[in-house]
């Protein structure tokens, strides 16, 4: 198993930046990523990143905004969130794909997560 530790999350205003954290409690995973759940929508991907090789994937609402990036030796990937909009506000959540497979951020193939951390934009 990995335990999965987000932080990070807090108040921010549209227009402002905020760095997410995801600390894992091993190296025993392929990719680590990111997701949001905003009340009343589903569990969407924002992004994910390889371990061994750093490659990245982002959602369309992200891209140019967002940058996940990783430390392996803490076991650390970040979640850098810039030009924050309104419609970032959700919970954040972090998983990993333990079991190998094609990379990619389709949320059904993580297997362990995090217990998120809230993200709220307001000014």
């Amino acid at each position: 198993q990995v335990q999965l530790v987000e932080s990070g999350g807090g108040l921010v205003q549209p227009g402002g930046s905020l760095r997410l954290s995801c600390a894992a409690s091993s190296s025993d995973y392929y990719y680590i990523g990111w997701f949001r759940q905003a009340p009343g929508k589903e569990r969407e991907a924002v992004s994910c990143i390889s371990k061994r090789l750093g490659n990245t994937n982002y959602a369309d609402s992200v891209k140019g905004r967002f940058t996940i990036s990783r430390d392996n030796a803490k076991n650390t990937v970040y979640l850098q969130m810039n030009n924050v909009k309104p419609e970032d506000a959700a919970v954040y959540y972090c998983a990993t794909r333990t079991l190998y497979s094609a990379f990619g951020c389709g949320r059904l193939s993580y297997d362990y997560w995090g217990q998120g951390t809230q993200v709220t934009v307001s000014s």
